[in-house]
């Protein structure tokens, strides 16, 4: 791997399905040594834009990465980038030895030497075969697998959908600690916000196919404030157009703008589920 700057530049990509436009003039720029989360409602163009990013999907606009021009089954990104989706592609009738053995033959970006220190600490069975194994370990095999490759960026696509907390966390930590650098760069697509707002770097939010933030976590959540007054004043937060109210023993609460300022209102630092239901809305 070269030691060039590689970037991720994103121009007016746009996706269709039939006549639903899935993604309308995306632009983005995801630079080197950042955690970014990937926002957005069910049917936002979350899926679409990673398979897009990736080669996965014809569409029109233009996907680079570094010098590379990224077109449709480009498999040459896979030189720089590394996947892990919702739902694994391996072979349930492989042991996870021979698993390992093929992917080790067929992509030149494995490390041998990342791998056996991952391997060594998994607890995962060598001889068992992949069908066999849960659908906890069978993504831990995944991700072991896909951290064991020597790439700048890696792309999470609801990675940890349907595990359990404990095996979540030890998902997150073994990226964080395996993984991340300052030359490498994490996109993480996933409605489980509050597990990885700690981690996260940059939000973008996503919505109808249309990116509509991009921004540092810090500057996002130094703009907006979690307003509350007591319920019987509840007219006097409405009157700014909140997306969102919240009720709670006796007092009613919404994320503003840092600027507003009510008489007697108590203030608190908002998280990302509040600015993402203050930027986006709530269901429809």
């Amino acid at each position: 791997m070269t030691n060039e700057t590689t970037s991720y530049e994103i121009r007016n990509l746009s996706k269709f399905y039939g006549k639903f436009k899935a993604l309308d003039e995306v632009n983005l720029s995801l630079g080197s040594g950042k955690i970014i989360g990937l926002l957005g409602k069910n049917g936002a163009g979350k899926s679409t834009l990673m398979r897009s990013m990736l080669g996965f999907l014809a569409f029109t606009g233009e996907v680079s990465l570094g010098s590379r021009s990224i077109k449709h089954r480009d498999k040459g990104v896979f030189e720089e980038v590394a996947f892990i989706p919702d739902v694994s592609g391996l072979d349930d009738r492989l042991t996870v030895g021979q698993t390992m053995d093929y992917i080790r033959g067929v992509n030149p970006r494995w490390n041998e030497e990342t791998a056996a220190k991952l391997f060594a600490i998994s607890n995962l069975p060598l001889k068992k075969k992949v069908g066999k194994l849960s659908k906890g370990m069978k993504t831990k095999l995944y991700l072991l697998i896909t951290l064991s490759l020597d790439v700048r960026y890696l792309l999470l696509d609801e990675p940890t959908l349907g595990l359990d907390i404990a095996f979540r966390k030890e998902f997150f930590n073994t990226i964080l600690g395996e993984f991340f650098d300052e030359s490498k760069t994490i996109l993480i697509s996933t409605h489980q916000v509050e597990e990885v707002e700690d981690i996260l770097q940059e939000v973008i939010i996503i919505d109808e196919g249309r990116i509509i933030l991009h921004e540092d976590v810090d500057s996002l959540k130094s703009r907006f404030r979690v307003v509350s007054l007591p319920s019987e004043r509840a007219e006097e937060l409405k009157a700014h157009s909140p997306k969102a109210l919240g009720h709670s023993l006796g007092f009613v609460s919404a994320v503003l703008p840092a600027e507003i300022e009510i008489e007697g209102a108590m203030y608190g630092r908002p998280n990302l589920a509040d600015i993402f239901l203050t930027v986006v809305g709530g269901s429809k």
